[in-house]
């Protein structure tokens, strides 16, 4: 012990000069990664030894198999691992294999992002949101979202699995040691480079064969090119040289045409094609054709609200479904025509600054409300067969004529409520109504049933207001009685103030039914069919009538003050004098 204090000692100098040099070759630092070579290999423990380390570190032997560097190990092999304690409480080293591949795998990925370059990995399993991807160089676990599997929907990707494959690194969080890699970036690229190869075989003016209809759009219409080869547009405007509101009007899905290649964008990789410009303008020779004249046309399209004919190859226009039938309403030209139809129309109109032409179906007939109209008139009467009924109207087809007329409640009968009429009729009974309205142009047909009838308020034709006439009570209730004068077939009702003056005597439980009394018209208007009638009137002109016969001239004179007006005005005559 007193040779190892006395420091000026020569062993002294020299041990301390050897510790100090071997300590200068070998660093020896936590948190890094160093190289250990394999000394011994047990069931359950892998050994190391590391140059400056007091003691051997010891691996599981379940971390290098997880690693799958079991079989590659062996004595003498040289193994990275990560340095995470030199000495533990228990004076033992930490060292972990798994960490120090994780680092060097994000080392690796990290290069990898920097320098843009793709990765090797495998799909490794499915997550919410995407799946698993693992490096296969390093066994790094990224993720991949699902958007960004492919560059169209995929149903499946079980094709997918566990096949090494390229992938671009599009995200790298050092912080949290996340990765983010995309496949469709890889395929698309790859797509580019051959939809560059394939474009540079089109020019402008190539006639492409036998493209097929691919789908839609609110600016044109997609073909598809030599099964899958190429996606062209073919714009709205260079669908047709007649005016096209939507694809969906000209083509169909699966239809094949040819066209005509009009631009070539190598930098956007798109080619521009056109249909129209494979056929010259038949608009030119619209001077061929005149407005209001009759001409045979082709049907090669139906929609919902009409068809499209070609008067000529090229030269189309629409039928509108106003414009195919003078009497049916809504009708549907797919109940009417099939594709390929030729049918006789008339131009209506010919816009060649719109380049746009109308015809019309129906104004190849004559119109038949005008035809009834000729024929039959306003006021005539014909029959006609129920066709349908609703809550307010009775619709009839016409006798003859293939029309629809538009019979009202209201006009269906004189007397009774009209919804109570309406219940009496039933479709397919045959009716003779009276024409009351015609519209041609509207294509409106009105008639009347109770016009065909003798009108009972024509009883009232020779009366006037304060005639008096004799009615039969028929019922009464609280609001008064109810009657039908002698004669005549309607019922009106008096109501109950105007049964009596003497509000004593205005009761209608006075009446039981059936009596004949006497009343006075009270109302009389024949443009609103109204009339009303009162008892109470007829006692007013009886008592009127009756002091008018018997009362004297005379009569009140003998009353007190009944000369104080005379004498009043002859006193003011008097002072004026």
């Amino acid at each position: 012990m007193e040779v190892y204090k006395d420091l000026s000692l020569d062993t002294v100098k020299e041990f301390e000069n050897l510790l100090n040099s071997q300590m200068s070759k070998v660093k020896i630092e936590e948190g890094k990664i160093i190289n250990g070579t394999v000394t011994k290999i047990s069931e359950k423990f892998v050994f190391l030894f590391v140059e400056g380390l007091k003691s051997e570190p010891v691996l599981d032997i379940n971390e290098i198999k997880s690693l799958n560097l079991f079989d590659k190990l062996k004595v003498g092999s040289k193994l990275p691992v990560l340095l995470e304690k030199i000495e533990d409480k228990n004076g033992e080293v930490i060292v972990s294999a798994s960490k120090a591949q994780k680092i060097k795998g994000w080392q690796e990925l990290e290069k990898a992002f920097e320098k843009n370059e793709p990765i090797i990995g495998r799909i490794q399993s499915k997550c919410k949101g995407g799946v698993i991807v693992e490096h296969i160089d390093t066994g790094s676990l990224m993720f991949c979202p699902g958007s960004q599997i492919s560059d169209k929907p995929l149903k499946d990707i079980s094709h997918l699995m566990n096949e090494p494959q390229k992938f671009a690194l599009i995200k790298l969080d050092k912080v949290r040691g996340n990765a983010c890699v995309s496949r469709r970036q890889i395929v698309s690229s790859n797509k580019k480079e051959d939809k560059a190869k394939i474009i540079e075989k089109y020019k402008v003016g190539d006639i492409i064969k036998g493209a097929v209809v691919k789908g839609y759009s609110s600016f044109g219409c997609f073909f598809d090119v030599n099964n899958g080869e190429l996606d062209v547009l073919v714009h709205l405007q260079e669908i047709s040289y007649s005016r096209v509101n939507h694809p969906d009007e000209i083509f169909n899905i699966g239809e094949r045409h040819d066209l005509l290649v009009i631009t070539v964008d190598k930098e956007k990789l798109q080619v521009g094609c056109s249909i129209k410009q494979l056929s010259p303008d038949p608009f030119e020779h619209i001077t061929n054709y005149e407005l209001n004249k009759k001409y045979k046309v082709k049907v090669v399209k139906i929609t919902d609200y009409g068809c499209f004919c070609e008067l000529e190859p090229g030269l189309s226009t629409l039928l509108h479904s106003s414009e195919l039938s003078w009497n049916k309403k809504n009708v549907s030209a797919k109940k009417m025509f099939k594709i390929g139809d030729e049918i006789d129309c008339v131009i209506t109109e010919i816009d060649k600054e719109k380049r746009r032409v109308a015809i019309s179906h129906k104004l190849t007939t004559e119109n038949p409300f005008k035809t009834l109209e000729r024929n039959v008139g306003v006021g005539g009467e014909i029959e006609g067969t129920i066709s349908s009924i609703n809550d307010y109207a009775i619709y009839l087809k016409l006798k003859d004529y293939d029309l629809d007329a538009f019979l009202h409640a209201n006009d269906i009968s004189y007397q009774g409520k009209p919804e109570e009429e309406l219940k009496k009729f039933k479709k397919g009974e045959n009716l003779k109504v009276k024409i009351l309205e015609i519209k041609a142009e509207d294509q409106k047909l009105r008639v009347g049933l109770k016009q065909t009838k003798v009108d009972p308020f024509d009883w009232f034709s020779d009366k006037k207001v304060n005639d008096i006439i004799t009615v039969k009570v028929a019922s009464s209730d609280n609001k008064g009685l109810y009657v039908k004068p002698e004669g005549c077939d309607l019922e009106f009702m008096i109501k109950k103030n105007q049964i009596a003056i003497n509000t004593a005597d205005a009761r209608p439980s006075r009446f039981v039914g059936g009596e004949r009394i006497d009343a006075a018209i009270s109302e009389l208007n024949f443009g609103q069919r109204k009339v009303n009638l009162s008892i109470k009137l007829l006692e007013e002109l009886q008592n009127k009538e009756a002091v008018s016969k018997f009362s004297s001239p005379l009569s009140g004179k003998n009353l007190p003050f009944s000369s104080l007006s005379d004498k009043l005005e002859d006193k003011k005559t008097k002072k004026k004098e």
